[in-house]
């Protein structure tokens, strides 16, 4: 029987939880806060001001969100490694500081090409950033509490909170600021949100009673060429900055590299489930895998909210709220504060239905999410349709399409989660869950892709132009709705293939699922709702 262990006598409290949680909280929230926002200003800051085709806007934005996807695991394995979480999320945030502060260089625009250089570059440090801090803190929280403690699920409930607040903050005011003041005003903002968060951390160090400190601190004292050896692994993380410095520019190369990695990783996962596993955790190993694929799809969708659904809503809506013409990028924040609202329900709904025998299965749910990220599509289509070409697209659908999205990620993304951990053998566990963020990036890249194709040769604004972008909104929405369909017709076969009757608990395995029901937004999934994933 698991029971909460008592606070420690000398432990201090708030609302039940070690205050080191609200602390981890608010810097948690101010680098969503940051990120968030420079997100919802980034492609129309390309198109813009930059004066990128609709297309490369998309690529860049593409290949920028991947790579946000793929650090967390350089930075989570040095972590684990040599630096420990805390360290790790300071010098994340310092390079995160760095390079939110340095996309307020904004030049004379157009072909000006040292300040262009500065934006690759701020580009560049807020990937690695991201990479050193986001899965680490997320680690944190779990480890204020050990590991039977029940007050974990709410510990990372309250965490969650903290992200999507963040994120609807974010957009609301970087957005307003960056459109109506000035690009530099409104990454300014996410610059000081980052750095509000790392004061935060800092002060705050003490809350977090020793926890998340290096493993092997005599390590990073040893002298490596005269260099101790941490200074080394953050000369790393510099290095990594130049990388990622030329890969965000070529994004060709990134999308390569993703495709072969993806294949290695799905063949060698495969090799392991054929050769090593037996015939039950082989099967699980194959229902797992079918899922990454679905998410692929589902993300490469669902993250047109930042690239051409942005761009959708600048040109095309009806923005106009009591006489004010809202900036498009503060709708990007509908998403977190949807998920603020819904969150809770359908956590009360799976329950309930569970209760009663009616709870559908993951893959059923995974089917739920498709259909409803296909027609929020249709609907926006629908929307503009109504109102005939080459008029305004009413508001109301912009809200509808991220209701929808929004409850189809509810159906998909913290399930997502759950059945990779249920379904790794214990070890193997973290090698599926590395496969399922690489799933994500792969997603987020074709996103940008998907994004491309509604760039159109006609001016842009025209009504030629908005009549591309319905055109593919039509087809991913059909396609989407075709899939999830699919998907609940084989989710009989798929929940065959987990073998949910003969999984068993042993200890490491149901410890670690624990926690994982109650992580979807804080392990870095936007969870980031990042969202984030």
């Amino acid at each position: 029987m698991v029971t909460t262990p008592a606070p420690a006598g000398n432990e201090k409290t708030f609302l039940g939880h070690p205050r080191g949680l609200y602390m981890l909280f608010f810097a948690e929230m101010w680098e969503r806060f940051s990120y968030y926002g420079m997100r919802a200003l980034l492609v129309l800051y390309l198109t813009k001001h930059w004066l990128f085709s609709d297309g490369d806007a998309s690529m860049v934005y593409g290949a920028y969100t991947a790579l946000v996807y793929i650090t967390p695991v350089i930075g989570g394995y040095i972590a684990d490694k040599y630096l420990g979480q805390r360290k790790a999320v300071a010098f994340g945030a310092i390079l995160l500081c760095i390079g939110h502060f340095m996309m307020g260089i904004e030049g004379s625009g157009g072909g000006d090409s040292p300040a262009m250089n500065a934006f690759w570059l701020a580009l560049a440090f807020i990937i690695v950033g991201t990479g050193f801090l986001k899965a680490n803190i997320s680690v944190m929280v779990g480890q204020l509490y050990p590991r039977t403690d029940v007050r974990r699920d709410g510990a990372y409930t309250i965490f969650y909170m903290g992200i999507n607040l963040g994120a609807a903050l974010g957009s609301l005011l970087c957005g307003y600021l960056g459109e109506v003041y000035g690009w530099k005003y409104g990454f300014g903002a996410a610059g000081v949100g980052m750095l509000l968060g790392l004061i935060v951390f800092v002060i705050g160090k003490p809350l977090l009673k020793g926890n998340g400190e290096s493993s092997n601190p005599a390590r990073l004292r040893e002298r490596v060429a005269g260099v101790p050896f941490e200074w080394l692994l953050y000369l790393l993380g510099i290095v990594l900055v130049v990388v990622c410095w030329w890969m965000v520019q070529n994004q060709e190369v990134v999308g390569w590299g993703l495709g072969v990695t993806g294949a290695a990783l799905l063949g060698y996962v495969g090799w392991v489930a054929i050769t090593k596993l037996d015939a039950h955790a082989r099967d699980r190993i194959f229902a797992a895998v079918i899922l990454m694929i679905g998410s692929v799809l589902f993300w490469a969708l669902f993250e047109q909210a930042g690239s051409s659904l942005n761009l959708y809503t600048d040109r095309y809506v009806d923005r106009m709220f009591f006489g004010w013409e809202v900036p498009a990028s503060m709708f990007q924040s509908i998403n977190a504060i949807y998920i603020i609202l819904l969150a809770p329900l359908f956590a009360w709904l799976w329950t309930t239905l569970g209760r009663r025998g009616l709870e559908p299965s993951a893959p059923a749910k995974f089917g739920l999410g498709m259909i409803q990220l296909g027609a929020g599509f249709l609907v926006l289509v629908a929307g503009a349709a109504a109102v005939a070409s080459g008029n305004a697209t009413p508001v109301l659908f912009i809200f509808l399409i991220y209701l929808l999205h929004t409850m189809g990620e509810l159906c998909l993304s913290p399930v997502g989660l759950s059945a990779m951990n249920r379904l790794a053998p214990t070890h193997m566990a973290s090698l599926i869950m590395g496969c399922w963020f690489f799933a994500s990036a792969t997603g987020n890249f074709a996103a940008g892709m998907i994004a491309r194709a509604t760039g159109s040769e006609a001016a842009s604004g025209s009504d030629a132009a908005q009549d591309v972008v319905l055109g593919v909104y039509s087809k991913i929405g059909w396609i989407a709705i075709a899939v999830g369909v699919g998907f609940l017709v084989i989710s009989p076969l798929i929940k065959k293939l987990m073998h949910l009757g003969t999984m068993k608990d042993d200890d490491d395995h149901m410890l670690a699922g624990e926690s994982e029901l109650a992580e979807p937004a804080a392990a870095g999934m936007r969870t980031d709702g990042e969202r984030k994933r």
